[in-house]
């Protein structure tokens, strides 16, 4: 029966929220390009906005990228200058401070979600079922670093590398990786990825536009004339009033 479920979690699960995710994403842009935004409700409350804001995206776009790399790098790569303890160390450290503050970030803005009538009252059931669903999330990655701490060898970052390594080169075997792992990184990878699942339908699809919005860096100035130099030469010929 384990056997079992840990084929489909860590074996089948990831593909199908792969697919959900890229497939979800292009019919939402084609379909119902309306919906395409954040929803953002500053105009009813801006402080708590500010401050949780902030702290969540600067927490968890470290976290996002500090997962892609250290989890999709090959060990050889980084073996000639570094152990997998030290690098385990390293992790345990930058990611703990990132996770903290992303879940003091998603704290405020659940309060403030659940707190002010008039958000609640223009929240979606999707807004909130999100941020507790990233809330628990850090939770559970921050409760990781202590029994990280337990293995400072490294032999559990490996695993976990090898199995996110083994699925994206769609290699056989990555299920059985995942035996001896302690729940809490299980229970953590398969939120993880089920993030990827919701992606689509939530206001998470704003991050595609977050990546598209760096053209802003390199495209030309926007040139603003004024409405008066568009128009017709006669238009501005001062007319007498008739009588």
């Amino acid at each position: 029966m384990k056997a079992t479920v840990d084929f489909f979690f860590f074996g089948l699960y990831p593909y199908i929220c792969l697919g959900v995710f890229f497939v979800g994403s292009l019919l939402r842009f084609d379909r119902d390009q309306y919906t395409w935004k954040s929803d953002s409700s500053q105009l009813l409350r801006t402080g708590q906005l500010r401050w949780g804001s902030n702290l969540f995206h600067a927490g968890v776009l470290f976290l996002f990228f500090g997962h892609f790399v250290g989890m999709l790098t090959p060990h050889f790569l980084y073996e000639p200058f570094m152990s997998p303890g030290t690098k385990q160390v390293l992790a345990m450290t930058a990611g703990g401070i990132a996770g903290v503050l992303a879940l003091i970030g998603v704290s405020l803005l659940l309060h403030r979600r659940l707190s002010d009538p008039r958000i609640r009252a223009t929240s979606k059931t999707s807004d909130i079922f999100l941020l507790w669903l990233l809330w628990v999330q850090l939770v559970l990655g921050l409760a990781t670093v202590p029994l990280s701490a337990q293995h400072l060898d490294g032999s559990v970052m490996l695993v976990l590398a090898e199995w996110a390594q083994r699925i994206v080169t769609f290699r056989p075997g990555a299920a059985e990786l995942m035996a001896d792992i302690s729940w809490v990184f299980r229970a953590h990878m398969v939120l993880g990825m089920t993030m990827f699942l919701v992606f689509p339908f939530t206001r998470l699809v704003h991050v595609w536009s977050g990546f598209g919005s760096l053209s802003y860096l390199v495209r030309p100035y926007q040139v603003v004339r004024s409405r008066r130099l568009n128009l017709p030469a006669d238009h501005n010929r001062s007319r007498r009033p008739v009588a």
